[in-house]
């Protein structure tokens, strides 16, 4: 089978590869949709591992079943989470699935930039979703980061009439704020440091949106109603990006750090505001079990734009082409790879 192939973000190859075997209790996946995650171009993160196939947003349809699998059937359309957890462990029994050591472990076999992945039996029995009619297979690319989103926003515990600062307006970014649309969010402001994607914030649900160097606290309180932000969700891993977060936050308000920072970059903390105003810092990480069938759920009955948000549909050979617009960051939104062209 073919696979594309991770060296960098500027080298993505278009390679042979064999099809991987499954065995009792497993399933193998003719991948027809694969998104292409912001986290698939962390060069810093993703290097250190390749050459790899990547890919881990996908829906496809089964073309094999293994040994002792009940639940599913060739022809079956399906959604498969790649990081499934162990539902037994002390993390997983309080509530916190994504730091579960087999979370960590599991994983898609080669990866969801191929024409066909093996599923382990694992990932079969607790990550695999059949999709209803009404959820085409390029909607279901969105279920794995919408359900990231959801877990984000439950945990910050964001209510109807808050307001929301969402900085970086990137995928993610945009999920957020359609997701706090739908929600009942009294005020949505957005910024990013690319017009396109100012725009595409707006178009999304923001009331406001505004370039990330005139995004001081003065302009969210003038487009706020004189306050800061009931919640801040930063959606761009950058220091600048946190800095400004810090200071668009209202008292008693909550910072979500959506987007990861490089291992080694740090900077220095304002304790002793956020202790006096009684702000919370909140670090999320993937989707839970309940956030994956959320995420289902709003899809199957159509609550966002997710459509709209695709602006480039390339065959397997251009999966470079897709890593390069992705990494830019300039007129891309939701990058889609369809494996089977």
């Amino acid at each position: 089978m073919r696979v594309a192939m991770y060296y960098s973000n500027r080298d993505v190859r278009l390679e042979e590869y064999p099809t991987p075997p499954i065995g009792a209790g497993e399933l193998l996946v003719k991948v027809v949709a694969s998104g292409i995650c912001g986290s698939d171009v962390m060069e810093w993160y993703r290097i250190k591992k390749a050459p790899r196939v990547l890919g881990h947003e996908i829906a496809g349809e089964i073309v094999e079943v293994g040994k002792g699998v009940e639940n599913f059937k060739i022809g079956d359309r399906v959604f498969v989470s790649h990081h499934v957890p162990c539902n037994t462990c002390y993390y997983c029994l309080n509530g916190h699935h994504t730091v579960c050591d087999t979370l960590r472990t599991t994983n898609l076999d080669p990866g969801g930039f191929a024409e066909y992945i093996r599923i382990p039996k694992i990932n079969v029995d607790r990550g695999t979703f059949v999709l209803s009619q009404e959820i085409s297979f390029e909607e279901g690319v969105f279920i794995e980061p919408l359900a990231c989103v959801i877990r984000g926003q439950r945990l910050a515990k964001l209510m109807s009439g808050q307001s929301v600062f969402v900085i970086g307006s990137g995928i993610s970014g945009l999920l957020h704020i359609a997701l706090a649309r739908v929600s009942g969010s009294r005020r949505i402001i957005a910024s990013d440091i690319n017009e396109f994607r100012i725009r595409a914030a707006k178009n999304f649900g923001a009331d406001e949106a505004i370039l990330a160097k005139d995004a001081d606290p003065e302009a969210i309180r003038e487009i706020n109603q004189g306050r800061l932000a009931d919640l801040v969700i930063v959606c761009a891993g950058a220091i600048s990006a946190y800095l400004q977060a810090l200071q668009s936050v209202e008292r008693g308000g909550t910072v979500l750090c959506f987007a990861p920072l490089e291992p080694d970059l740090n900077f220095v903390f304002p304790f002793f505001n956020f202790w006096n105003d009684g702000i919370s810092l909140l670090t999320t990480y993937g989707g839970a079990p309940s956030d994956i069938l959320q995420a289902i759920n709003l899809i199957q009955i159509h609550r966002l734009p997710l459509q709209k948000m695709i602006t480039h549909r390339l065959p397997l050979a251009k999966t470079g082409l897709g890593f390069q617009l992705v990494a830019e960051a300039k007129e891309s939104i939701k990058v889609i790879i369809e494996p089977q062209r």
